[in-house]
């Protein structure tokens, strides 16, 4: 790859993590109940992938059964991980929610020997303390009634949803379009959440489609197409390092548009939780 093309890759990707960081503001800001917004991301995001993957003339077969459950159950995942996380921001901010969230790769990297014949790694307790540590940051005051407590064990949970989604699809990748994986399980996500309609009101559509239509378009169909096809020119340690720096524009644009301003106790904490990121991914890197 030479210099202008990697260049090129590059800045798409720090495009598609930009893309991706709206996630935080916009699931904050919009005036909707949590599992009703997820719906609403899901469906139209199905409608923009489908039109990319004819457009683009990408096979839409899925070669199994089996896989089929694995679309299914990474569908249930990515929900949950959706909606656990938008409750997350709703409960504290954007900035606690997205670092919470962002304890994902140490997730991963200790359930990763339950999944695969990869040996477990001590250094992964390591981590994982220094995690933890970083977790006590964001919510020192440890009162289940503190809606920052809450907030940062919603973000947690999302965590774990995310982490096991890319686990268990982790076998899949290969084989499949990335863009297609995204569209079968945001396709799955409608179809599982569509009960949902009948118990929860979407009248709000009307004053909140412009931002729906934002998280849909931006946030998940075009940032989430962008990261997966950068997975092409960058090694996904190099992908996942630029991937940590989502809480930083995350809680950028929070301060923008929602005047959130984190607290010292905020920063020390997403500190040492993204410096275990940027470790691992670069442990990652080396191996």
């Amino acid at each position: 790859m030479n210099e202008k093309s990697h260049l090129n890759h590059l800045l798409w990707l720090t495009v598609a993590t930009i893309f991706i960081s709206t996630s935080g503001a916009l699931g904050k800001f919009i005036d909707m109940p949590t599992p009703v917004i997820i719906w609403w991301r899901s469906i139209l995001a199905t409608l923009f992938l489908l039109v990319f993957c004819l457009y683009k003339g990408i096979n839409l077969k899925i070669n199994s059964n089996k896989d089929r459950w694995t679309f299914v159950i990474a569908a249930a995942l990515i929900g949950a991980h959706w909606i656990t996380y938008f409750y997350a921001l709703k409960l504290s901010n954007v900035a606690i929610g997205m670092l919470s969230l962002f304890t994902f790769p140490v997730i991963i990297a200790l359930l990763e020997p339950l999944f695969s014949k990869t040996k477990f790694d001590p250094i992964h307790i390591v981590l994982g303390i220094l995690v933890l540590i970083g977790i006590y940051f964001l919510a020192p005051d440890f009162d289940l009634e503190s809606s920052q407590l809450q907030g940062v064990l919603f973000g947690l949970l999302s965590a774990l949803c995310y982490a096991l989604r890319i686990l268990i699809l982790k076998g899949q990748v290969v084989q499949y379009n990335g863009t297609m994986l995204m569209f079968y399980q945001v396709a799955i996500l409608s179809v599982i959440l569509t009960p949902i309609l009948y118990f929860k009101s979407t009248s709000n559509i009307t004053t909140q489609y412009p931002y729906v239509i934002l998280l849909a378009l931006f946030t998940t169909a075009i940032g989430h197409t962008l990261f997966v096809n950068s997975l092409k020119y960058f090694k996904a340690s190099t992908a996942s390092i630029i991937g940590s720096t989502q809480p930083v524009f995350g809680i950028i644009i929070a301060y923008f548009f929602l005047n959130e301003i984190p607290t010292i106790h905020t920063f020390a904490g997403g500190a040492l939780i993204l410096t275990t990121v940027v470790i691992e991914s670069i442990r990652s890197k080396t191996k």
